[in-house]
């Protein structure tokens, strides 16, 4: 099978897709908290964590999974195949040398940016069914699931209601994706060349890769939340105009830091969905080699 011209060219993209589907099933509670905070709940992660099972169920906790499912399928699996595919040609055109650190950088800035507009619409979904329980209970949209919250978007908004958001969620992916793959592939080869091989390369590089991805990408998560869950104000306009604008008051109220409101969150939720995704997709790459697929 590994000589199958079809299955070649789709490889890096079912394993991109499948390795992001199964970090996100463990992941998706610390999303919900994440989402919290940057909406406004105040305590502790774990504080916030107990009042959402206290108030509203253990279950709340998984709230958009389907959503964040979709979102693995759409976005992940775009972003992990490109990112293989535009790689794999840029080491061809270097003759098979290693890549300088700025192509890893261009190669994940282009797979994110592009990855991102195809998830762009399970994104807005997610965010919203993720955000409902802070709203009160007359203005809750009450979906069901993924494909319930993307009609009634549609419905509500035409079909460029789905793309709502959808340009601070290209350029947060590819601050996200440049940090991420760019470092891990970096990692990698710095520890190969320490003498350090196996699982500890695997899952040293990916925690770098957690980190900076974290780092790269919450200003920009924090402005896309905003613009993604905003309702109109009692006079009929919206809280911010554009993604400039909403990131222009954010710095005017509370300067830099107010970009990085709920860091330690995001990152506990960030980086190891990140790790989780590149160790799976090791392991799963590794498992199809040994194995002729």
């Amino acid at each position: 099978m590994a000589d199958n011209t079809v299955w070649k060219a789709v490889k890096p993209f079912v394993n991109g897709g499948a390795s992001g589907m199964v970090a996100t099933c463990c992941i998706q509670p610390i999303d919900i908290v994440k989402v919290r905070i940057q909406l406004g709940s105040v305590g502790s992660p774990f504080g916030i964590a107990s009042n959402i099972i206290k108030n509203e169920g253990f279950f709340t906790l998984y709230r958009g999974l389907s959503a964040g499912l979709l979102r693995q399928a759409t976005y992940t699996t775009a972003r992990l195949g490109i990112f293989r595919v535009i790689t794999d040609k840029a080491k061809d055109m270097n003759k098979g040398q290693t890549l300088p650190l700025w192509q890893k950088a261009a190669c994940g800035l282009t797979a994110g940016g592009i990855g991102s507009l195809f998830g762009s619409p399970a994104d807005l979904a997610l965010i919203r069914m993720q955000a409902d329980g802070t709203l009160p209970a007359a203005q809750r949209r009450n979906y069901r699931n993924a494909f319930h919250s993307l009609s009634s978007i549609v419905k509500e908004d035409g079909m460029g209601g789905l793309f709502t958001g959808a340009g601070p969620t290209v350029v947060r992916a590819m601050a996200l994706n440049m940090g991420m793959l760019a470092s891990n592939d970096q990692a990698k080869e710095m520890l190969e060349a320490a003498g350090v091989d196996g699982a500890t390369k695997i899952f040293g590089a990916s925690a770098i890769a957690g980190f900076f991805a974290s780092a790269f990408s919450l200003p920009f998560d924090y402005v896309k939340t905003q613009i993604q869950k905003m309702k109109p104000k009692p006079d009929g306009t919206m809280p911010y105009s554009s993604s400039l604008d909403c990131a222009m008051k954010t710095f005017a109220e509370g300067g830099p830091l107010a970009f990085y409101k709920g860091f330690p969150t995001y990152y506990i939720r960030i980086a190891p969905h990140s790790m989780l995704t590149l160790i799976f997709l090791n392991y799963i790459t590794e498992w199809q080699n040994d194995n002729g697929f």
